[in-house]
């Protein structure tokens, strides 16, 4: 994932102040905070939302982040903003009496107001792997008092992700190599380097990541996607017409030459169900499976 921060300024000072005005005008909402049973509660990260819909906890929800789109029923929920450009103010607005976050939320300035709020706030770990989804489960459980339940999802979900990635290890045909890009914006190839969840995603369902010199998402040289010479490209599926996107996509000349490009080979898939690592990445692994090696 990226993460965009904006400098801190004179104007932020000022934000400061006008947050700690703002506290003091706060309703008894907030006589609740320390409540060891939240009623009221904030998800911020799309697996941890679905994770709370998959405990049976959603009616405690009072808002979610904008990356919060499933299950569809979270979009009646109030928007809170994008997870890395959260807004103080919007967040305690609904009144919550807990405020579970998935780690890399932010800026930071905002994280440390609402903690500086005395709002319980729950930093959920964000590791790209079957033991990270388990580790996730665990904390949004323990956060909403919901351990049985908790138990119950994991050992469902360690059964499915363990049988999906046993199928993808069994496959003996040649491994493909596949190219994640997170944007072509400005005509620059914005791709997945290694420690990612794209990254983790490929491995799980039995790619090789074509691009292994770099950590994270940078942009690609043309001469790097040549050399990378990528059998799939992978990207997020953001609607439009995908025929048109993928003229446009093999239309450039780093990518015309890829052997990708000359068998047409381009994934589309939603971003939190592919990248999300949460309740549904079984599922994501096996699609994804399908797609590297269709029978």
């Amino acid at each position: 994932m990226l993460y965009f921060y904006e400098k801190v300024s004179l104007r932020g000072t000022i934000h400061v102040l006008t947050f700690n005005l703002f506290l003091l005008s706060l309703s008894d909402a907030f006589a609740n905070s320390a409540n060891n049973d939240p009623r009221r509660v904030v998800s911020i990260g799309g697996s941890v939302t679905e994770i709370v819909y998959a405990l049976g906890q959603q009616e405690r929800l009072v808002a979610r982040d904008s990356t919060s789109t499933f299950p569809v029923e979270a979009a009646e929920l109030p928007d809170v903003g994008y997870m890395r450009a959260l807004s103080a103010e919007g967040v305690l607005s609904v009144g919550p009496e807990l405020i579970i976050a998935e780690e890399g939320s932010g800026p930071k300035e905002t994280i440390d107001l609402l903690k500086e709020a005395s709002i319980p706030f729950i930093t959920i770990p964000d590791i790209y792997s079957r033991e990270g989804i388990i580790a996730k489960i665990v904390a949004v459980g323990e956060a909403l008092g919901a351990q049985t339940r908790a138990k119950g999802l994991i050992d469902k979900l360690n059964t499915e992700l363990i049988a999906a990635e046993k199928k993808s290890n069994s496959y003996n045909g040649v491994r493909k190599k596949v190219l994640f890009i997170l944007s072509t914006r400005g005509g620059k190839i914005l791709a997945s380097g290694l420690n990612t969840a794209a990254d983790s995603i490929i491995k799980m369902a039995g790619g090789i990541n074509a691009i292994s010199k770099f950590n994270g998402y940078k942009p690609l040289s043309d001469e790097s996607i040549t050399v990378a010479a990528p059998d799939v490209i992978m990207m997020m599926d953001r609607g439009g017409n995908h025929v048109i996107e993928n003229e446009k996509l093999f239309a450039k000349p780093a990518i015309s030459t890829t052997p990708a490009a000359k068998t047409n080979s381009v994934i589309w898939m939603n971003g939190l169900y592919l990248l999300g690592f949460g309740p549904r990445t079984a599922s994501a692994v096996s699609d994804l499976h399908t797609a590297l090696y269709p029978k």
